[in-house]
């Protein structure tokens, strides 16, 4: 699909969700040393999701740190490519690669991490000046930031500047004060926050205090972008993901971004004359998929770009036999393997969302394993590593 009809339909406001653009894929740090020429380059790819496939919270699960340690050399050096396909967030590719990294002892790079916040990044020239907010636990504002959004604040932020904005605020025990007002700064910037219109609506990660942010982003959406004001046109609205539910720590599944969006749609049509438009990125959409094998692809030259076999090959240009989707959410990871087609193999795990013993009824997995150390035993002898 070209990226103008992309753009344009990014700029619909549609009821139905939209299909996210093709990332671009920035390039691969140095760090990696390259491979020998002794290594013939791997003719397939691997993703994994992370939680409930790689992590519990911050524990590594089914092997996983010691699973991944194959994929390099014992230099340490990367030695198959692939990289971490997720619909979670919250914080900057470049932290969560750090953090990765430190659980699991082995170099991952922020090109190595896409999370379902990052096609953001394809709408900077769209709102890189513009007013927006980021809503969602972790870091939202500093996420969009760091992708070139030049004029963003976070929830917790945003609704510091407004009294009385949320009616259970004093009920609650936890305080969040960002700015207050004993602060120079904030009774300067009070009355702009208060009168500037906001543009767009990103909803990052998972949001803590859903009472809240269901009744901003309400204010929000249906008063053009003005709390406190008559009712105007909707501004944009972008969901990371739509993910009902994820596995965490706790054993049974939790509530995620899909959750989240419908019950703020299904308030905010009780509430306004018109429907809630919104657009939805993430697994299962083809094209997460598409790009994930673009992102595999520019990994592996990056890898053997000092190597004899691709001297003159054009970057990127390798064609995968085999890309590997290891994942634990039958809906989302096995429903978008399954839809991306050939070359995707799906392979189930049962250390997260799903604890069948069968396959999944409804979106059967290529093979179904009780662990991703399991599932990399599987890869690395069918590709005779």
């Amino acid at each position: 699909m070209r990226l103008s009809i992309l753009s344009k339909a990014l700029r619909s406001q549609d009821r139905k969700k939209l299909s996210p653009p093709v990332l671009l894929f920035s390039a691969a740090s140095r760090s990696f040393s390259q491979l020998s020429s002794q290594y013939q380059r791997p003719s397939f790819g691997i993703a994994f999701d992370i939680d409930g496939v790689i992590l519990l919270g911050n524990s590594p699960i089914g092997g996983s740190d010691k699973a991944i340690k194959r994929l390099y050399q014992d230099s340490g050096n990367l030695r198959i490519p692939y990289i971490f396909l997720t619909n979670g967030g919250g914080f900057p590719e470049s932290k969560r690669a750090s953090e990765l990294s430190k659980l699991l002892g082995v170099n991952i790079l922020p090109s190595q991490v896409v999370q379902g916040h990052s096609p953001f990044k394809q709408l900077v020239n769209r709102f890189e000046n513009e007013f927006i907010v980021a809503v969602g636990k972790g870091e939202p504002a500093a996420v969009m930031s760091a992708y070139g959004f030049k004029n963003v604040l976070s929830m917790d932020e945003y609704t510091s500047y407004f009294d009385n904005i949320d009616p259970l605020a004093q009920y609650k025990k936890w305080t969040i004060t960002p700015a207050t007002n004993e602060n120079s700064t904030f009774k300067e910037m009070a009355p702009t926050i208060c009168s500037q219109r906001v543009q767009a609506a990103f909803i990052v990660s998972d949001p803590v205090d859903w009472s809240r942010d269901i009744q901003v982003l309400c204010d929000i959406l249906r008063t053009g972008g003005l709390p406190g004001r008559e009712i105007g046109h909707q501004p944009h609205l972008y969901f990371a993901n739509d993910d009902l539910e994820y596995q965490a720590t706790f054993p049974s599944e939790r509530l995620g971004m899909g959750a989240f969006r419908i019950a703020l749609e299904s308030i905010f049509n009780r509430i306004h004359p018109n429907p809630l438009a919104y657009t939805s990125f993430g697994k299962p959409s083809p094209l997460v998929f598409q790009n994930a094998e673009l992102v595999l692809k520019k990994l592996l030259s990056s890898v053997y770009s000092n190597s004899h076999l691709i001297n003159h090959a054009t970057p990127g240009s390798h064609n995968f036999k085999t890309l590997y989707m290891v994942g634990d959410n039958p809906s989302v990871d096995i429903k978008g393997a399954r839809q991306a087609g050939q070359p995707w193999f799906s392979i189930l795990t049962r250390t997260g969302v799903f604890k069948g013993k069968e396959n999944h009824a409804k979106y059967p997995a290529d093979l179904v394993v009780d662990t991703v150390e399991e599932a990399i035993d599987y890869i690395l002898r069918k590709e005779s590593i």
